[in-house]
């Protein structure tokens, strides 16, 4: 199954049942200048056979691929190379929602925004010199 198949079939925990993922218009993209770059992100998954949900954490390098669901966009990009995943997780690559991903420095800490924080100003930052 490909990284877009798989997207495609990802579960949110936080979207309720009476949104239909699939039927979302979707646009995917790159952001070539996150390629290659180190980042954690933090999110839920279901815990199967309750109705819970259960906290998980992976860490490893950016693609720069991303994907683009609904209007307004919600974005998720692509994690791979896994260095942290939670126990069990079959793949080596994850879509992080941009909300939930962190970029971290050659140091290992975290920098201080989340990722879309950063991309934000630094599109404002761009249309303000234009």
């Amino acid at each position: 199954m490909s990284d877009r198949e798989s997207h495609s079939k990802m579960q949110r925990t936080h979207i309720t049942d009476t949104i239909n993922i699939e039927a979302m218009p979707r646009r995917y993209g790159v952001e070539q200048s996150l390629a290659g770059r180190h980042a954690e992100c933090d999110g839920g998954g279901a815990i199967p056979g309750t109705r819970y949900a259960g906290r998980e954490e992976f860490a490893g390098d950016l693609t720069g691929e991303y994907v683009d669901h609904g209007d307004p966009p919600w974005r998720w990009y692509l994690l791979t190379d896994l260095s942290c995943k939670p126990s069990g997780y079959p793949a080596d690559s994850v879509w992080c929602e941009s909300e939930s991903l962190f970029l971290i420095d050659a140091e290992g800490r975290t920098l201080p925004d989340s990722l879309s924080t950063q991309l934000l100003d630094r599109l404002s930052t761009r249309e303000g010199k234009k």
